[in-house]
């Protein structure tokens, strides 16, 4: 949610050697209009599912999906089965989210999605040259290794208002979506690769924030949790790790990403070790 598929980058360029890849940037995002209708993970299924009409894509087709885009992956696997072969679920929000809610935390839960879609829909208001000036956007280093175009694109991302409004509507959704995913029909019975987060490394990169260790741990006990669970959405479901990651996995370990994405797509049966 909120992130550009540029930062991508590593993972597409080498994933693009041998397969052929899709990415899009949902209604608000990037490049893409923001039309009217309110933004929630059925209309993203419902805009995947033009598209590929549209673009006379071959059935089925392996999912990856990051966070939100996870759960609109479910979303999309439980309503089109027949379009998907496989799919990589990459620190994935659950559709059992609410549980997050459920914890006692004072320090984390002082920002609250209301507080979240609050500061968006103030954005949304905004100007792109007021934004600029007010978000100040900036790239991370791992972003400076990427082309100066895709740098450009980067920054000018997070300066969209659409981008803002966008979010507010999806944010004021998601936790009703994942209860309506829920009483979809089943998950497919396809290869299953669910990729969380490394817990210490995570806890480590926060101790700064100010937020009590306590809090952090016991978010991220529970959010590993979720991910785990995750598995059990296929009989082919297979559970990894990736060392040193937080929630951006595809810039802290692509190598992760490359090798699952690679191997489902070449053996979509395979089994390997948790790493």
């Amino acid at each position: 949610m909120g992130c550009s598929f540029d930062e991508w980058y590593e993972v597409t360029e080498e994933l693009r050697k041998t397969t052929q890849i899709l990415m899009i940037h949902r209604p608000g995002l990037g490049e893409s209009d923001l039309g009217d209708e309110i933004r929630n993970t059925y209309a993203t299924v419902q805009d995947l599912y033009c598209l590929l009409k549209l673009l006379g894509m071959n059935k089925p087709l392996y999912l990856v999906g990051h966070s939100y885009g996870g759960l609109c992956a479910q979303h999309f696997a439980r309503v089109h089965p027949e379009w998907v072969g496989g799919m990589v679920l990459v620190d994935s929000t659950s559709v059992n989210l609410k549980r997050l809610d459920e914890l006692e935390l004072p320090t984390l839960n002082k920002e609250s999605d209301e507080k979240w879609v609050e500061k968006c829909l103030n954005y949304a208001l905004k100007e792109k040259a007021e934004l600029t000036m007010i978000i100040k956007p900036s790239l991370l280093d791992k972003h400076k290794q990427f082309p100066v175009s895709v740098q450009q694109r980067l920054l000018d991302f997070q300066t969209n208002p659409s981008l803002y409004k966008a979010m507010a509507s999806e944010i004021q959704n998601w936790k009703k979506d994942a209860e309506n995913i829920k009483g979809l029909g089943g998950f497919p019975d396809v290869p299953l690769v669910v990729i969380g987060r490394d817990k210490e490394y995570t806890i480590l990169l926060d101790m700064d924030t100010g937020i009590p260790e306590w809090e952090l741990r016991r978010f991220e006990e529970k959010w590993e949790e979720l991910i785990r669970e995750q598995v059990k959405l296929s009989k082919k479901g297979e559970l990894r790790f990736a060392k040193r990651s937080g929630h951006a996995v595809f810039l802290d370990r692509p190598d992760v990403l490359i090798d699952s994405i690679l191997k489902m797509v070449d053996d979509p049966s395979f089994r390997s070790d948790a790493r």
